[in-house]
Formats: structure tokens, sequence, C-alpha cells
């Protein structure tokens, strides 16, 4: 199956190598204005195939994603140091209007995944503008929190001792700094995480709460910060969702999509427990987190509304 990138620069090469080392579909091709980056990052990236899995990985333009399962869209302007995800709206706004024309026109049955910041109100604007190729919002998702839940995920997994794997725990809301840690179901191996923190003699009040919400809520910031971009952790995460795609797998992810309604805001994007298999979402999951969280849930789809109606979109 082919997967597209578009946008070879750090999160999109870093998914491909992902796919490469995971052996998540068979044919890769990245796409970018910087045709010597993509050609540059494809060329390395095949290098590294025969230590890992028989797909192959290239270069091209528009016409060479036609026949794609997925289209990633990892293009856009970068973040800055200390600049926050929705700052970064108007500017690529204007690229995915460019882009996105494009990618219908050679794969109009893909499944487009958005990568690029800020990718909830940058997915609602996805969803409207692949309406007017008659392409249904559930086939349009964007990564959302995904990765922030399996950075809560392993937090909680190293501060309880236990494999993350065995720890179900979701963040919803956008993908930004008004997320929402659901503290309320979050579970270790089906037990409460106070049942096993009192079980294992490991503190989780709320000195260490606050402590674990912000190392999740700010971790994007503090590794710009440090090294100026995040790659390894999103392209994970991006992996992730296109092989559910690819393998029609139906899996329970945190990525965000349009809803009617949410928490009380209507018309808007944001990550919430979906279904996903080979046609994008489909079906949305109950959250019933307490009333608390649910206020904090509407705080934040009403933060990721505001930007919507900033940019007039419907």
């Amino acid at each position: 199956m082919k997967i597209s990138i578009i946008g070879s620069g750090f999160v999109g090469a870093t998914t491909a190598y992902a796919l490469v080392m995971r052996g998540v579909g068979r044919q890769i091709v990245l796409v970018d204005l910087n045709k010597q980056r993509a050609q540059a990052e494809a060329d390395d990236i095949f290098h590294a195939v025969p230590f890992a899995h028989p797909l192959n990985v290239s270069a091209g333009g528009y016409p060479d994603i036609a026949g794609s399962k997925a289209v990633v869209v990892a293009a856009g302007v970068g973040q800055k140091p200390g600049e926050t995800r929705l700052q970064l709206l108007e500017r690529n706004v204007a690229v995915f209007r460019s882009i996105l024309p494009e990618v219908y026109r050679y794969a109009p049955d893909a499944v487009l995944l958005v990568a690029t910041n800020p990718v909830d109100v940058l997915t609602h604007a996805a969803a409207q503008i692949a309406s007017e190729f008659g392409i249904p919002p559930s086939r349009i998702l964007g990564s959302g929190t995904t990765l922030d839940t399996a950075r809560f995920r392993a937090l909680l997994g190293r501060h309880l001792k236990v494999d993350p794997q065995h720890v179900h725990a979701y963040v919803v809301g956008e993908h930004g700094d008004s997320e929402v840690l659901t503290w309320s179901l979050a579970t270790v191996g089906g037990a409460p995480l106070d049942v096993i923190a009192e079980q294992e003699g490991i503190p989780l009040d709320q000195e260490v709460r606050d402590s674990l919400d912000r190392n999740v809520r700010y971790a994007a910031y503090n590794i710009i910060d440090g090294k100026g971009a995040t790659y390894y952790g999103v392209g994970s995460a991006l992996t992730r969702i296109i092989g559910v795609i690819l393998g029609d797998q139906r899996s329970i992810l945190t990525v965000c999509t349009p809803v009617e309604e949410i928490a009380g805001v209507k018309d808007v994007t944001v990550s919430l427990p979906f279904l996903i298999g080979g046609s994008g979402v489909l079906d949305r999951f109950p959250l019933p987190v307490s009333p608390e969280e649910e206020a904090l849930l509407n705080k934040s789809a009403g933060v990721v509304r505001s930007a919507i109606d900033s940019l007039k979109l419907a």
C-alpha cells in the first residue's frame, strides 16, 4: 500500500523513517517544495531498508501520490520557541489552501492525516476544503492528542513502575495548552490509579498529579527549547495511526476530526476517543468524564472554536 507524505521536514521525514522501521505499508512517497531535500531524505531513509522492512521510499511530485491509501500533510511553517500552536494558524491555513487541491486531484480516495500545527484548527480547515471535492469529514483526521495521550501513559507508567502499555488514560480537547488529562478515567490493568498507587506504596497526591500534568501539557515547549523541534514522538504517533488505517484495525485513538458538538461547544474539531479503521473515522466513543473535566473540556473546545471563528471558518 502506498503512503504519501507532503512535507519532508523533521516531522515528515521522521514519519517516513518510523514507517520503514515498523514495516508499515509498501511504498512511501515524499513530496516537498524543496525537491532536493525530499530526494535526500528519501535516499537516506531507503538506505535503511536492508536493516528493517522491504519498503520502497522515493521522492516525487503530486502526480506520484496517485493510488495512495493515506496522505500525511506535514507541510507548513515550523513552530518557533515560545510560540503557541494557535499562533501558527493564519500562516499555515494558507499553505493548506495550496496543498489540498493537489492532493484531491491525484489521490481522491485517500484518508487524509493532518500533522501540521495547530492541528485541531487545520484539520477543521482541511475538512472544509475537502468538502469542496465531495470528501466526507470522516476521511479527514488530525494526529490530535495521540502523542499527548502517549506522553500521559508513559509518564504514569514510569511513576507507577508499570509498562505503559497497561496504562489506559486519555488526553482530550485541544492539542495544546488547554488540553484535558482525564484522570477520572485512568486505569492500570483495569484497576483505578489510586488502588494501584496504594497497593504499591507510591504517592499519587495532587502535587504529584500536578507535576505529571505539567510534564504532559508543556512537553513540546521543553523539547523545542532544548533542540528546536519535536519529531520522534509525533512521527511514531503518525505511524501508529497510519498502521491502523492501512490494516483496518478498528483501534481507539485520540485523533481530532470535526464533531457536531462536544461539552456544549458546537461544530468544532478537537481530540476525543474515536474508532479508526480503513476508511478513517468510524465512530465516536463515549467520554464519561467527571463534571470538573467536562468543564475543562468545554473551555478547551471553546479555545479551538474561537480560533476557527477568527478565520471565519464555518
